[in-house]
């Protein structure tokens, strides 16, 4: 994928004194009271560089809470006014991004329902012209790179340089333990491709349970993200939208104390070893090669044997006697079967286009 994104650092536009971003506060802002005191227990804390909230909130189905809208924004005002937390929402529409900068607030974000549109991000980026605000794009609903790049490029062609980008993991037809999989490889690609772009995770939307943040708040911080977007309200059970997912303020920062920031680099006291065990595992990577290649020249003798008796490639009983004893394996070799899963699906899928290259040869 060719493209290039030209991104302002992100402590340009906020000071997090080398801190991880933590941008805090409710799904949604239900009412002033609940506002004011979510923001002022998140200050008290003193964990947060930015408040959220909900102001508009784009449901599956009509009937649900969508949000106070306009009312809402003066309360994020006041609660910046008594905290002095720069405020964050998310927008839509063109009309959402005219409100919100007339109340003054001062991070915008995308949502993964938006990203997923094109022509909703052109509209998004059309009326941000001329504006200078920071702007993050959440992932789009579906694990689509080329669509979570293609938004920054829109923005780009606005002449938005502030922006970074929100990772709150995908939908998944088969069922996980987590409300969206995080699908990681998706997000460190983005980082290969743009490594100037901040990346903040939202390990809120990938879990859907708050017994899950602190896992999947570690794995960010070890994936060394820029930063993190979670959740909290002032009474989570309570809470009109994703109750599940929030935690108090205290809660919150209770769980960031106990997170382990990595370092983003090392030192020359650790290069020997770094070099000595990344030699060990291009060693054993160059063993997997091999041995996949020898798996292969099995498969084509197969694919000729199948050919030879009029067999059809997909073998549908093979293949779920093949996923569940591998995955079992994993499991004996302390290895995460879903994991094995993903990449013996791959495995097989290259199998059946190996099988089908033989057949469509000897037709030639």
């Amino acid at each position: 994928m060719n493209a290039n994104l030209d991104v302002v650092p992100m402590q340009e536009w906020i000071n997090t004194d080398g801190k991880p971003l933590i941008i805090a506060g409710p799904c949604s802002a239900e009412t002033e009271e609940q506002v004011l005191e979510t923001a002022n227990r998140i200050k008290a804390e003193g964990y947060a560089h930015i408040m959220r909230a909900g102001v508009w909130k784009p449901r599956t189905r009509p009937g649900s809470f969508e949000g106070m809208g306009e009312a809402a924004l003066p309360w994020l005002v006041e609660a910046k006014k008594q905290t002095g937390l720069p405020i964050a929402v998310e927008v839509a529409t063109p009309e959402h991004i005219e409100l919100s900068l007339k109340y003054g607030v001062d991070v915008l974000w995308i949502g993964a329902r938006t990203t997923v549109n094109p022509f909703n991000v052109q509209e998004i980026a059309d009326a941000l012209k001329g504006v200078d605000v920071p702007v993050l794009v959440k992932n789009p609903v579906n694990p689509d790179l080329a669509l979570w790049v293609g938004a920054f490029e829109r923005l780009q062609g606005a002449g938005i340089k502030k922006l970074g980008a929100i990772h709150r993991g995908f939908s998944n037809a088969q069922e996980t333990k987590y409300r969206n999989s995080p699908m990681w490889q998706i997000a460190v690609e983005m980082k290969r491709l743009f490594p100037q772009l901040p990346i903040i995770g939202d390990p809120s939307h990938m879990a859907g349970k708050r017994a899950l943040l602190m896992e999947l708040s570690q794995r960010i911080l070890d994936l060394n993200y820029d930063g993190m977007i979670i959740e909290t309200h002032r009474d989570p059970d309570q809470a009109w939208s994703d109750a599940s997912q929030q935690l108090t303020p205290e809660a919150l920062g209770e769980m960031l104390r106990e997170l382990d920031v990595r370092k983003a680099s090392y030192g020359a006291d650790f290069t020997d070893e770094l070099t000595a065990l990344r030699a060990k595992i291009d060693n054993i990577d160059r063993e997997l090669l091999e041995v996949l290649a020898a798996r292969m020249s099995v498969v084509e003798k197969l694919g000729e044997y199948k050919r030879d008796n009029n067999v059809a490639v997909l073998q549908l009983d093979r293949w779920k006697q093949v996923h569940a004893d591998r995955a079992g394996q994993a499991k004996g070799l302390g290895l995460y079967p879903e994991f094995v899963e993903e990449l013996f699906k791959l495995v097989h899928l290259e199998s059946i286009r190996k099988q089908t290259e033989v057949m469509n040869t000897s037709l030639a």
